[in-house]
């Protein structure tokens, strides 16, 4: 009976924490539309820059063809959505139509106010551009996506691993705006590159690197002091690799231990303390998941 019990328990705890899980990526997902509402609303659209998306292809569309820019997308996106609802799943399709209905109100109530000096197109590409990468990245860390390349690329992501979604997105992106130079002109042309110069850059740092830490490598005679330090005074596991000094030709133990930036200096402090002779190899962690890390909302 006691063991019925604690089984329902867990599984209610586990509903729990996957409902606080999705509530938390939905959240994430409106942050990072408004972001992007921002980029167009503040940046792009005052100084009529197109740096790509569908709805960069549909104003393409309208001036050449006289089609509406909603249309356009309206016939660009369903067939996506029903693709990606068969091969990629529901989950994935839901938080992409939550993001395309967040964007759309977001652009509707964020206010057009030219945040860059009147003229200014590089200050408008350039801030434009770090605003939508950072909502683009959200968006996609949150496992979504705002529709239009967004979702395209996650959909050809499926098939070609190699390549991030951020970078299939971007060649995408290229494309429209090589095809928007002949009818917005070269000058607007060359400054949405610049946009996507930095909507890449952001958006990269955002998928690929939200959790920053530091990867610590510590080579010392008294690796077993140092590790015992690190796992009781700084509460971080730490890992004891077999070496071999090539010089000395003595076996060593290297240890390896991997802590958030905010952490290091404490760690390197520790080390000296114990052995100032040691070696200590410090380098940049993109991501980080697992136990005293943050998890993947998505």
């Amino acid at each position: 009976m006691a063991g019925n019990t604690e089984l329902l328990k867990g599984s209610r705890d586990k509903k729990f924490s996957d409902i606080v899980k999705n509530v938390r990526s939905y959240l994430i997902i409106m942050l990072g539309t408004i972001s992007c509402a921002v980029a167009y609303n503040c940046f792009y659209d005052p100084h009529s820059l197109v740096v790509g998306g569908f709805t960069g292809l549909g104003m393409i569309f309208e001036k050449k063809f006289g089609i509406r820019v909603e249309i356009t997308n309206i016939v660009l996106n369903v067939p996506l959505f029903l693709l990606s609802l068969k091969y990629i799943g529901w989950e994935f399709v839901g938080k992409t139509l939550f993001g395309v209905l967040s964007l759309s109100g977001a652009l509707a109530l964020v206010p057009k106010i030219a945040l860059a000096p009147s003229g200014d197109i590089l200050l408008a590409a350039l801030f434009g551009g770090i605003f939508d990468g950072i909502g683009i990245g959200l968006v996609l860390y949150a496992g979504g996506t705002t529709g239009g390349t967004d979702m395209l690329a996650a959909f050809i992501h499926r098939f070609l691993k190699s390549r991030s979604i951020v970078e299939i997105m971007q060649v995408a992106n290229w494309l429209i705006i090589l095809l928007g130079f002949s009818v917005f002109g070269l000058r607007s042309g060359m400054y949405a590159l610049i946009a996507l110069f930095a909507i890449t850059k952001m958006s990269d740092m955002i998928v690929e690197g939200i959790n920053f830490a530091r990867q610590v490598y510590v080579i010392s005679d008294k690796s077993q002091e140092i590790a015992d330090s690190i796992l009781e005074d700084m509460n971080r596991g730490v890992t004891g690799i077999n070496a071999r000094g090539m010089y000395s030709r003595q076996d060593k133990q290297v240890l390896y231990c991997v802590v958030p930036t905010k952490e290091i200096v404490k760690l390197k402090e520790l080390v000296k303390s114990i052995d100032p002779k040691a070696f200590v190899i410090v380098s940049e962690v993109r991501e980080v998941l697992g136990e005293g890390f943050i998890e993947d909302p998505a």
